[in-house]
């Protein structure tokens, strides 16, 4: 048999395991499953009231997680559905539908009869099929106090063109799991990995599933070769080819009782289509090694396809695991991907060049109008080199040299332009850009990025952001800052507290517009009162400052425009900061 047939061995005593720990989870599962059906049939029931299609412009959506946004596949929008928000006590649950509106930068609520329950963590894809259908699998549905967890199993579809909704019952599909991935490719959606958690276990998967848009079949597929271990929350970027790209994910293992390990997976793989167009696809898993410098190790990222045969890599976080804590490190930096060049880039914001031209521009006009003598310039230099060093995955050490020519008369300019130049393009001109955060979405359209929401933690507090920013792929240029995060919309309340509201533990679950009514009323009859828990001493008081004074001087920075001087940015900054019981800045 040799080292093949050694290999073949491993590889089926690890999926019998996995098939025993499927089952055990299961069985753990199903009781709590069933408590959760019947809180989930009761908010069916209400959906049931509704009859009609109605569509009316509202305010942006509130702060949440694991929702989907997805560009319409013929029309200027973008499509946000279901999602989750926590603070601190409850978990709520969502399943309406929110259109974005690109060129009136305008949201919409679209109220259609009979959508699928309330859930996160799902997938979702888009075709252009009939006017367009958006395509939906799996999920979960948390108990209000986030300690039981129903995993969906559902494939759903939203006919665009007609607004209605269709549940797809078809036999033979994947099991109930959340943060699994999904993407439509060549007529198929292709489901891969994922994870199911009850109370007490917990199962990663890295089986794939194949659903047919013609016949409305299921499959799941065998590949050859040594695929990717189980996870979830990975890169996952079909080819134009039909092919399937999968990079990085999480995942964890009991390494004894009551203790978990966690795993980020930096590893990358291509599934490929081997008989395509044949009755019966013949897959294979390949490892792959691209070059260039690849992502720092992180989980909770955010990808979508870009333009120039590339997929993207935007944020995420990568946690330092200890004991009794989980300290985490936010990103809001973007990597490309080039599929034919098999090769990772980090992204590099060129910044606008227009307004410093027209600065130069007036100067020199004042100058000549005045009779002033030409500006002694210093003489050339030679060209800079830049070195730096990047270790790889595998410890390799990369030495990247960057040469900076000489400026000539034309792009060089005065002490007083460069001076001016930091000041307006500087540390705080950059504050414009999305802050660090995780699990954000993101869609792509006309070639123009577009991110929502996502959160950051500061100690024990989670902060669920609800902005909106966009940056165009092909000029790279600047960020634009298309909706701001109100900080109203923040809440948080401890632990302790928690005592006066188990009582409302259907209405927690249900959230919608029961839920934001309340919180408004609530606000403007306590408008003096705190609405932030005091911040503990000591270091979680730096992380807080540390986390919080980004975002706030991005908000002072987006109401004033990429013009004002820094030192009024940080005075605005430091008034609202304080307006909202906070004071980082």
């Amino acid at each position: 048999m040799g080292k093949k047939g050694k290999r073949d061995k491993k590889g089926k005593g690890a999926e019998k395991t996995l098939a025993k720990m499927e089952k055990k989870v299961s069985r753990r599962a199903k009781k709590e499953e069933e408590d959760l059906e019947a809180l989930i049939a009761e908010f069916q029931n209400l959906d049931a009231k509704k009859t009609q299609v109605i569509e009316s412009s509202c305010p942006p959506p509130s702060p949440r997680l694991n929702c989907s946004l997805c560009a319409h596949p013929e029309r200027d929008e973008l499509i946000l559905f279901g999602g989750e928000y926590f603070n601190g006590q409850k978990t709520y649950l969502y399943n309406d539908l929110y259109i974005y509106h690109i060129r009136k930068n305008s949201w919409a609520k679209v109220d259609i009869p009979n959508p699928p329950p309330r859930r996160c963590a799902h997938q979702a894809a888009v075709v252009p099929t009939a006017g367009g259908q958006l395509w939906i699998f799996g999920g979960e549905f948390a108990s209000p106090n986030g300690e039981q967890f129903y995993h969906y199993r559902d494939l759903w579809v939203l006919h665009l063109a007609t607004k209605t909704w269709e549940q797809i019952k078809a036999p033979g599909g994947p099991s109930g799991r959340s943060g699994h991935r999904m993407v439509a490719c060549k007529r198929q959606l292709i489901i891969f990995g994922g994870f199911h958690e009850s109370a007490r276990d917990f199962i990663y998967y890295n089986d794939v599933y194949s659903f047919n848009l013609d016949s409305f079949t299921w499959s799941k597929l065998a590949p050859a070769g040594m695929g990717p271990a189980p996870r979830s929350g990975c890169q996952m970027s079909p080819t134009p080819e039909g092919n399937i790209i999968i990079y990085g994910g999480y995942s964890k293992q009991r390494i004894k009782k009551d203790v978990d390990k966690g795993t980020l997976h930096t590893d990358m793989f291509l599934l490929k289509a081997e008989g395509a167009g044949k009755e019966e696809d013949r897959w294979s898993w390949s490892r792959l090694s691209p070059s260039g410098v690849k992502p720092t190790p992180r989980s909770g990222f955010s990808v979508a396809a870009a333009p120039n045969n590339r997929c993207l890599l935007f944020g995420g976080v990568h946690d330092e695991e200890e004991e009794e804590s989980i300290e985490g490190d936010f990103f809001n930096d973007i990597y490309f991907y080039d599929i034919g060049k098999n090769r990772w880039f980090p992204a590099q914001l060129k910044g606008p060049k227009s307004e410093k031209r027209k600065r130069r521009r007036g100067r020199q006009a004042e100058a000549e109008a005045a009779g002033e003598e030409e500006l002694q310039l210093p003489p050339p230099q030679g060209p800079l080199e830049i070195v730096k060093e990047v270790v790889a995955e595998d410890g390799t050490v990369m030495t990247i040299k960057q040469v900076i020519p000489a400026e000539d008369k034309d792009s060089s300019g005065s002490e007083e332009e460069e001076e001016e130049d930091e000041e307006e393009g500087g540390a705080l001109g950059q504050a414009v850009e999305p802050c660090p955060r995780s699990s954000a979405m993101v869609a792509v359209k006309h070639g123009v990025l577009y991110i929502y929401g996502g959160m950051f933690e500061v100690g024990d507090r989670q902060v669920t952001l609800s902005d909106l920013h966009s940056i165009d792929l092909h000029r790279m240029d600047e960020w634009k800052v298309l909706q701001e995060m109100d900080p109203k919309t923040q809440e948080w309340l401890e632990e302790s507290e928690s005592d006066e509201e188990e009582d409302d533990d259907v209405e927690g679950a249900e959230g919608g517009e029961e839920e934001e009514e309340s919180s408004e009323e609530e606000s403007e009859d306590e408008e003096g009162e705190q609405q932030h828990p005091a911040v503990q001493p000591g270091e979680a008081q730096a992380q807080y400052v540390a986390r919080t004074e980004q975002y706030w001087l991005s908000l002072a920075r987006s109401h004033m425009g990429p013009q004002a001087k820094d030192k009024k940015v940080l005075k605005v900054a430091h008034a609202m900061a304080k307006t909202f019981h906070e004071d980082p800045v």
